[in-house]
């Protein structure tokens, strides 16, 4: 085999006695500048994905039919009356929150929900105290999701013209309240000076009847028996206040669950109301359609307005509503968002809503109220 000599191949690779070492590269200033921007820009980037930003994004959250199934668990089960078969859907409606307790938002978190018009952005002081922690949170929105099942069951058997016996309660005595000392979380209130406590606007108004620092009589029942108490009113906005946070509680004559899994909030109580009214009455409420909706249900069958209103119909456009019922006290915010092909109801009772849905089973919806 031929080749060079070994003397060849060493000097092959050895440097030549008459060149000087090479320098190592360096940029020069304005490429150095540019290195160390693009270090800084890295830099800021990775820490922007870490660092939460004082807002919450609230994006379409899923849609979910009361009168059908989630995970082969009805969502709704009555029991203690005659119930009928239905048909159609009556969708509550979700927001999907980032942010907040135990939630982070970064700037690109903004950036993409900025992007987008089925999506927003809010100051978190808006819908979170400045203290409030993740569980603080959680049981919370499960609460009000309790309060606003048992007052939809309420409103549809009254609808019905059942009877539902409500007392009114103490849901809780705040620190250096005027009642400190004196009344208790748990107590039902009998009266306020004479006047039967028998809901939370009739004590209000009892109680409003005086001038700061007056007294006010309450006599409530603790333990089964009644106890008397005097309480020297303070003042809160020129008002007289006796510092107590107040709840209505029912005596249903029916037993009603809603299996929601992990939703919370208040906001589903108008549809809750509606499937509770379309279970316990002969035929479909809705006539076989898919309907939406939103708002929360009070004791005397007002709607109430909510947040999300153009989360919640792109949510519901999803799986296929094309009516949806809002607050009278949304349509602002939801006008000119409303997804193509659908049509947006303006509901401000419980009456409204059935008068809504009988309409649209009926085909006959030339003369229902509309948002804008």
């Amino acid at each position: 085999m031929s080749g060079l000599p070994d003397e060849a191949l060493r000097l092959d690779h050895e440097q030549p006695a008459d060149t000087a070492p090479r320098e190592p590269w360096r940029p020069g200033r304005a490429a150095a500048g540019a290195l160390i921007s693009l270090f800084v820009l890295v830099v800021l980037a990775a820490g922007m994905t870490f660092v939460g930003l004082p807002y919450v994004v609230l994006s379409p959250g899923p849609a979910t039919n009361v009168l059908g199934e989630v995970g082969g668990t009805p969502v709704l089960t009555v029991t203690g009356a005659p119930t009928y078969p239905t048909e159609g859907a009556l969708d509550f409606t979700t927001v999907g929150f980032d942010g907040g307790p135990g939630r982070t938002v970064t700037i690109y978190d903004l950036a993409q929900a900025w992007l987008s018009d089925d999506i927003a952005v809010a100051p978190e002081k808006l819908y979170f105290p400045p203290d409030a922690t993740a569980s603080d949170v959680a049981q919370q929105n499960a609460e009000m999701m309790n309060e606003s099942q048992v007052v939809a069951a309420a409103t549809a058997l009254r609808a019905l013209g059942r009877t539902v016996p409500t007392t009114v309660a103490i849901a809780g005595v705040p620190e250096g309240s005027p009642s400190q000392g004196l009344l208790e979380k748990g107590d039902v209130l009998v009266s306020v000076d004479g006047t039967p406590a028998t809901d939370p606007a009739a004590v209000r108004d009892a109680v409003t009847a005086h001038q700061p620092g007056e007294d006010v009589r309450v006599v409530v029942k603790r333990a089964g028996a009644e106890k008397a108490f005097t309480v020297t009113t303070g003042g809160a906005d020129g008002r007289a206040v006796i510092g107590v946070l107040l709840r209505t509680d029912y005596d249903l004559p029916v037993d009603v669950t809603l299996n929601t899994g992990q939703v919370g909030g208040p906001s589903a109580g108008l549809m809750f109301s509606l499937a509770i009214y379309d279970v316990l009455t002969p035929g479909a409420l809705t006539g076989g359609r898919r309907i939406a909706g939103t708002g929360t249900i009070e004791d005397d069958g007002t709607v109430g307005p909510i947040s999300g209103i153009r989360q919640k119909m792109a949510g519901a456009h999803a799986v296929g509503a094309r009516w949806f019922l809002s607050p009278a006290g949304d349509c602002a915010d939801a006008v000119g968002h409303v997804p193509d092909g659908m049509t947006l109801l303006k509901v401000t009772s419980f009456s409204d809503a059935k008068a809504a849905v009988e309409g649209i089973a009926k085909g006959d919806t030339a003369g229902l109220p509309r948002c804008g």
